[in-house]
């Protein structure tokens, strides 16, 4: 092939497709030429790679189809009220549709913790199985309280923001398997409890809930949420509601990350909690009580009032229509 004379021939073409792709209006008939000269253009692009690639005039063509391509599906430019939808629309209302997965998940570690403690505050063997007696001794008295001041608030914000993150992140992602969110799961609730159980034996318990209590009730609920999320797919692989099991797959997939995203904010606010109000010297035990549950409660707000209103209103922290791709009809 001779590309001077090819490109000779066809430039006429690929100049009228370079202006119509540039067009912000077109007419019905300059719309179906568009089209017309898409399908020729990527034609004169497969001649041009099968016969004599060169790379600038490849390169050139590609660009010209992507434009064109935009024209006539449509782009979408982020906005301002795409980031106002997903806070107001799609994050609560993955949120409240996980609620329940939630609720059944906090029940359940609550539980857990409390007979772990239970069980190391009446076992010797539970209690020589993590230390002499000095070693818990040390913990209760020292340990414990010092862990929330060892290092300055930003960087303490940023290292538990990171771990639970973390720790969140394995709960969403591996929650298919339906065995690696309840593996978190235990063993954070029974090393909650261990730790409740040490700080019992020795008269701690009111210092353990005025450290954990600020920042905990936000960041367990974030990494309750993570694993309520990652057993829901689970759910969703084994029961598809009628819906065919990839289609339905994909849906709670999207909605997924939907959640992931909004925990990165929540595990940011609970690090700052835990950085910064928790070690506080200055706040009274009771008003970082009432800090920690303030937010919490707010969180809860947020989630109930604006998530039950946009499920209502058929949002579901999946992607837009539009953006899901097209699903062929199901009989009913």
């Amino acid at each position: 092939m001779d590309l001077d004379a090819f490109s000779a021939v066809h430039r006429a073409s690929w100049a009228r497709l370079a202006t119509l792709s540039k067009s912000r209006r077109l007419h019905g008939s300059e719309a179906d030429e568009l089209v017309r000269l898409y399908q020729e253009v990527a034609t004169h692009l497969s001649m041009v790679r099968s016969a004599a690639p060169d790379p600038a005039l490849i390169s050139e063509l590609s660009q010209l189809l992507a434009r064109a391509r935009s024209a006539i599906s449509g782009s979408h430019d982020p906005s301002w009220s795409d980031l106002s939808r997903f806070f107001v629309e799609t994050l609560p209302a993955a949120f409240y549709r996980v609620r329940w997965w939630t609720l059944g998940v906090a029940v359940a570690s609550a539980v857990l913790a409390v007979v772990a403690g239970a069980w190391l505050v009446r076992s010797p063997e539970a209690q020589a199985a993590i230390g002499p007696p000095g070693t818990l001794k040390e913990i209760a008295d020292r340990t414990f309280a010092q862990y929330y001041v060892q290092y300055d608030g930003a960087s303490f914000a940023a290292q538990v923001w990171t771990n639970n993150a973390w720790i969140a992140a394995q709960s969403v992602a591996f929650g298919i398997t339906g065995i690696w969110p309840v593996i978190v799961l235990y063993q954070n609730a029974v090393h909650i409890g261990q730790v409740g159980g040490i700080l019992a034996m020795h008269g701690g318990l009111p210092v353990f809930f005025q450290l954990i209590v600020p920042h905990g009730l936000l960041e367990l609920t974030a990494v309750f949420i993570a694993a309520g999320t990652g057993l829901k797919l689970f759910w969703t692989m084994v029961d598809p509601g009628g819906r065919p099991r990839g289609r339905a797959l994909a849906a709670e997939g999207r909605s997924l990350f939907t959640v992931a995203l909004g925990l990165v904010v929540v595990l940011g606010i609970s690090g700052l909690l835990e950085g910064f109000v928790t070690p506080s010297t200055v706040l009274p035990w009771w008003l970082k009580i009432v800090i920690g549950a303030v937010v919490w409660l707010a969180f809860w707000w947020y989630v109930v009032a604006l998530g039950r209103r946009a499920v209502r209103a058929g949002a579901t922290g999946d992607l837009r229509r539009d953006l899901a791709g097209d699903e062929l009809p199901l009989a009913a």
